[in-house]
C-alpha cells in the first residue's frame, strides 16, 4: 500500500475530520471514543497501527490472558505493552498489503478497544471456573454436590457481597450454575 492508498482507505473507514495527517506517512484518526494511529516506516516498507486499550495499571492482573488471547483470539492483530499502556496493534509489509486486510484489521483492533477487559476478564474467570471443577472432580464431587456447595458457601457469607439480597444471589447462583454445566464435561482429572 502507497501511503496514498493507506489516506484513501482512511477516509473511506472514518470521516475526513477524524483522520489527519500528523507527520509523512503518519495518520491518526480521533473518533469521539478512541484515537487511532497509523505509522509507515521511513523507508515505507513496513505499516503500523496502534490502539491504546488500557492503562497498565488496570491491566496487570491480566497480562496472562492478554498474552493468552494472542496465542488463540487475536487473529491478524496483537496486544503489545508499551509505556504504562495495553496496545492493541497491527504491523505488516506494506508492499503486500490490500486495501482490504488494512480495513478488517482496523475493524478487528477497534473490537479489541471495544471489548476492552472484558474478554480478558471472562477467560480469567473461566480458568478459575475450570479450576473449582477439577478440585471438585478430584474430592469425587458431583456436579449437584458442587453446586450444593456454592449455595451453602453464599447462605453462610462466604462468598458474594454483606448486603447482598437474596434476588442478586439467586441471579449469581444461577450463573455459577450455568457456568458449572457448561464446562463440568469439559474438565478432565489430571
Amino acid at each position: 500500500m502507497t501511503p496514498e492508498d493507506i489516506a484513501g482507505t482512511l477516509t473511506k473507514l472514518f470521516s475526513t475530520a477524524e483522520v489527519k495527517a500528523i507527520a509523512p506517512e503518519s495518520w491518526q484518526v480521533d473518533t469521539p471514543t478512541f484515537r487511532l494511529l497509523v505509522l509507515l516506516s521511513e523507508d515505507q516498507t513496513w505499516l503500523r497501527v496502534l490502539l491504546p486499550i488500557v492503562p497498565l495499571q488496570e491491566a496487570q492482573p491480566f497480562l496472562a490472558q492478554f498474552l493468552e488471547a494472542n496465542f488463540d483470539d487475536t487473529q491478524e492483530v496483537r496486544y503489545a505493552l508499551y509505556d504504562d499502556v495495553v496496545w492493541a496493534v497491527f504491523q505488516h509489509n506494506s508492499s503486500t498489503l490490500v486495501s482490504a486486510d488494512f480495513a478488517s484489521a482496523i475493524a478487528r483492533l477497534v473490537s479489541l478497544y471495544e471489548a476492552g477487559l472484558d474478554n480478558v476478564f471472562n477467560r480469567l474467570i473461566e480458568g478459575r471456573i475450570r479450576q473449582i471443577i477439577q478440585t471438585a472432580k478430584q474430592q469425587g464431587q458431583s456436579l449437584a454436590a458442587t453446586m450444593q456447595s456454592l449455595e451453602r458457601f453464599y447462605a453462610e457469607g462466604l462468598m458474594g457481597e454483606i448486603n447482598q439480597t437474596a434476588e442478586t444471589r439467586e441471579q449469581l447462583l444461577t450463573a455459577w450454575q450455568r457456568q458449572l454445566e457448561r464446562l463440568w464435561n469439559q474438565v478432565e482429572i489430571n
